[in-house]
């Protein structure tokens, strides 16, 4: 067990070129006059500031949380085309998701995402039959130009040997198609990084607490820092309301008389350990429309997703005796019980999908995205999927240009005349920079070991050597967080002076594994805090 007598001491001078300080960030958000202020830390309103600032805008990115703090971190973890949109009809859905996959895992994160192989299990009495499901797949890669094979059919004999835990009674058939994964919490928080290369300011754990108006527009925020108390304001040309789950919360501060814009589906998931190596994803029907995920992610196996109304404060959406049981009973129907054991669950998390507005069955809902302009000149964008987090901060800032007498119009480059595929900090190839990392990442201290040069080059790229370096200086920090995790101290060090960690979650929870491993003990926690108090 961890202590905090065995934490390494930093000191307290950050790393040269790291972000600035709270006070210094808060100091400059309240003299400035942004062109645009972001409100919401999400993955939609990080994508949103990061093409903002790329068009030359001023721009600020506020959270009250931590950044992918809430439903941006409580993912699937999936890059996918939508599989389950062909049955709709949705080619051209389906095409266009598979553009942004592959520009995500091929050019602007290739570090960051990487390529799965998924299993479609074909059971005696199953909603599809095997002819079907083979023609789905096969139009599935077809509609990704076959960048990831072609889709095909092959025996369950053959699937068992990736997906040992694979349940084979009645199993007639196994269709096999690709898409990607990624760790979503890291991925928007490089896509953070990237908002401040192109010139944002952001800062989390900053409150709202009221708009601010000038002649009935909204012109700005009121907030609360939440780590110190300390109060201030930021004043902007136009205020974006990215706020998620609490879109409409925000749309009531501008006009206590806005309607209902929204309506939420929770989405549980759970994280179990894995009995034997999986190299295969398994997506098993349950009913016509609804599949059931198991994924080998993060040297775990990630279960879910459940779907349903959520009608309850977005604050306390968690996941429930019933998710859980919803979740298990589902994967029994293709993973063998040894795997389903409760005690291998090391954590569960829930989020919350944004739908548009109106009736029926959430499960059959379309993942659009909808903009829209509040009585007080406020825009709101809620909704959409990670998967095209890009193409939906274009869609946001070409409906920027496109606003009655385009006050910004003179001032931002347009989308068009923008590189459109922007990668992010940190792009590399993962295999090479954890050869470098073997080869000399802990010189001139100990050697690095494997797991933890594999996790940092598929983590953080060729940022991976800025940690290198840390621990290479301060044998220490080479250190393990936990015997049974890659991630060693520095990476602590790393989150608090360059990627903004404020409290032990944001460093447990999104910025390392440690929480989803079930390996954040009180010790390792309190060592944390301890650390990150050194640098405040």
């Amino acid at each position: 067990m961890t202590t905090l007598q065995s934490v390494p001491s930093l000191g307290t001078h950050p790393a040269s070129g790291s972000p600035r300080s709270r006070a210094e960030t808060r100091e400059r958000l309240s003299k400035a006059t942004y062109d645009l202020l972001v409100i919401g830390g999400g993955i939609l309103g990080i994508s949103t500031a990061w093409h903002a600032a790329q068009s030359g805008l001023r721009v600020a990115l506020v959270d009250a949380g931590d950044f992918a703090g809430a439903t941006s971190s409580a993912s699937s973890k999936l890059l996918h085309g939508g599989l389950r949109y062909l049955q709709t009809g949705a080619v051209k859905l389906v095409a266009e998701n598979h553009f942004e996959r592959r520009a995500v895992s091929r050019q602007v994160a290739p570090h960051l995402a990487n390529p799965l192989t998924f299993y479609l299990p074909v059971y005696k009495g199953g909603p599809h039959g095997a002819a079907k499901l083979g023609a789905g797949v096969f139009a599935y890669s077809a509609l990704s130009a076959f960048g990831d094979g072609v889709g095909h059919v092959i025996s369950p004999s053959r699937a068992a040997r990736d997906v040992p835990e694979l349940r084979t009674d009645g199993l007639r058939a196994v269709a096999v198609y690709g898409d990607d994964q990624m760790n979503d919490a890291r991925m928007a928080l490089m896509t953070v990084r990237a908002a401040v290369d192109a010139g944002a300011d952001v800062l989390n754990h900053a409150a709202v607490t009221g708009l601010r108006f000038t002649r009935g527009r909204v012109t700005g925020a009121e907030l609360k820092d939440r780590q110190d108390g300390t109060e201030f304001g930021v004043d902007a040309r136009l205020v974006l309301n990215a706020t998620g789950p609490w879109v409409d919360h925000l749309r009531k501060m501008e006009d206590p008389a806005a309607a209902p814009s929204i309506r939420l589906s929770k989405g549980a998931h759970l994280v179990l350990r894995r009995t034997r190596p999986w190299r295969a994803a398994l997506a098993t029907p349950i009913d016509k429309y609804r599949i059931t995920f198991a994924l080998p992610w993060e040297d775990m196996l990630l279960l879910g997703t459940t779907d349903e109304e959520y009608e309850g404060d977005p604050a306390d959406v968690a996941v429930t005796e019933k998710d859980t049981a919803q979740i298990l009973d589902e994967a029994a129907f293709s993973v063998r019980d040894q795997q389903l054991s409760r005690d291998l669950i090391t954590y569960s998390f829930a989020g919350l999908r944004v739908l548009p507005g109106g009736p029926g069955d959430t499960s059959k809902a379309k993942r659009e995205t909808v903009v829209t302009e509040g009585r007080g000149g406020m825009l709101s964008v809620a909704g959409g999927k990670w998967t095209t987090f890009r193409h939906i901060g274009r869609t946001v800032m070409n409906k920027l240009a496109e606003l009655p007498g385009r006050p910004l119009a003179e001032d931002m480059e347009p989308m068009a005349r923008l590189p459109r595929k922007v990668p992010l900090p940190g792009i590399a190839n993962p295999d090479a920079v954890a050869h470098r990392l073997l080869a000399e990442g802990g010189t001139p201290g100990p050697r690095m070991p494997a797991d933890t040069a594999r996790h940092l080059a598929t983590h953080y790229g060729s940022l991976s050597f800025d940690i290198a370096r840390l621990a290479a200086e301060d044998p220490a920090l080479a250190g393990r967080i936990h015997p049974d995790a890659p991630e060693i101290w520095a990476q602590v060090a790393y989150a608090r002076d360059r990627e903004w960690a404020a409290t032990a979650d944001d460093v447990l929870r999104r910025r390392t594994t440690l929480t989803i491993r079930g390996l954040a003990t009180d010790g390792i926690r309190a060592g944390v805090e301890s650390m990150l108090a050194e640098g405040r």
